[in-house]
């Protein structure tokens, strides 16, 4: 039992010993280990905040970009849709030209149709009272040339009405 006493005793210059050696190797460790660690690490985090900040970068033109986009965009629609009033407008006064040259030019084809109509009706009446004239002087003449009596005027009258409506 000496022996197992001995295995477990405590002595206080083993555990001073055991100390400054834990406290050396501490030390050492920090100082090889734990600072090339540790900066190791820091460069990878300011690697990674470098990509985030970058990455947000992107985003925030990426944003500004897409409103700018979005600006020019909301100007082309209001431009079509100008341009699309504009040729509408366009349209519409054209049409209403068209329709009012249409309206004119009938109103003259009437206009010049009523006046050759008078011009044909006034022709055909100096036709009508020459021909009419005419048949007046031939029985005229008839009557002068013989004396009539009721049975001879009724024929010659019955007669200019037959030539009347020969001649017409």
């Amino acid at each position: 039992m000496n022996g197992v006493q001995e295995f477990f005793s405590i002595v206080p210059w083993t555990i001073i010993f055991q100390y400054c050696n834990l406290l050396i190797l501490c030390l050492l460790i920090k100082k090889f280990l734990f600072k090339p660690v540790m900066a190791v690490l820091k460069a990878r985090q300011d690697e990674i905040d470098g990509i985030y900040d970058a990455a947000n970068q992107d985003r925030a033109r990426a944003a500004a970009l897409k409103q700018d986009y979005d600006r020019h965009m909301a100007g082309a629609r209001e431009e079509a849709d100008q341009l699309m009033r504009s040729a509408q407008e366009s349209a519409s006064r054209r049409g209403d030209a068209i329709i009012g040259d249409a309206k004119a030019q009938a109103e003259g084809m009437i206009r010049r149709a009523e006046s050759e109509i008078a011009q044909e009706r006034v022709k055909a009446f100096a036709e009508v009272k020459k021909e009419l004239s005419g048949m007046a002087v031939d029985i005229a003449e008839q009557m002068v040339s013989r004396e009539l009596n009721v049975k001879d005027q009724d024929r010659l009258v019955d007669e200019f009405i037959r030539n009347a409506g020969d001649k017409a």
